[in-house]
């Protein structure tokens, strides 16, 4: 297995390449000048996010550690040149006590789940990078398009054919 380390990464965020509704979601790890680029879902971005704040409050409530309020959120576009190293399947989350961070652990996609994967991304974040990151990955998922006030479905550029309108075109309006 090869294994992608940041122990303490100059940079780690969630980005995304192309337009609304046709993006491709990225994990990005830089330090100094070795780069990593790995592809993941939406939703994986989402829940990634959702859970390093769970933890976060979690280590803050139950082990004391300071976590701040509003960390310095990083707003730059990915680093180029973006290659993907490989598409992200399972995830891991943990808190290492012995060097107070939050360990990220992304693994290759497997084609089936006795498969044992061929990459891994591991990166450690201090719990203000976590936090910073985590804020601008929520950002990065819900910069995508608008949703429908109606059914909660996508808008495309295209047009929004709305279930709840059995099958007609709604109108909506500012």
């Amino acid at each position: 297995m090869l294994i992608h380390r940041y122990d303490a990464p100059d940079r780690f965020v969630a980005g995304t390449v192309g337009s609304p509704g046709e993006r491709t979601f990225f994990l990005q790890a830089r330090e100094g000048n070795r780069l990593t680029s790995v592809t993941l879902e939406k939703q994986q971005v989402s829940v990634l996010a959702e859970r390093v704040e769970e933890l976060l409050a979690q280590v803050e409530q139950e082990r004391d550690v300071d976590v701040p309020e509003d960390p310095e959120t990083d707003r730059s576009p990915l680093d180029q040149p973006i290659e993907e190293e490989f598409r992200v399947g399972t995830m891991t989350l943990a808190w290492d006590e012995a060097s107070g961070t939050v360990t990220i652990e992304a693994f290759a996609l497997t084609e089936t789940e006795d498969d044992e994967a061929s990459d891994c991304l591991v990166v450690g974040l201090l719990p203000a990078a976590a936090l910073s990151f985590a804020r601008r990955a929520e950002s990065v998922v819900t910069a995508g398009r608008d949703q429908c006030p109606f059914c909660g479905g996508p808008i495309d550029a295209n047009g929004h054919i709305c279930p709840r309108a059995n099958g007609f075109r709604r109108v909506i309006r500012d």
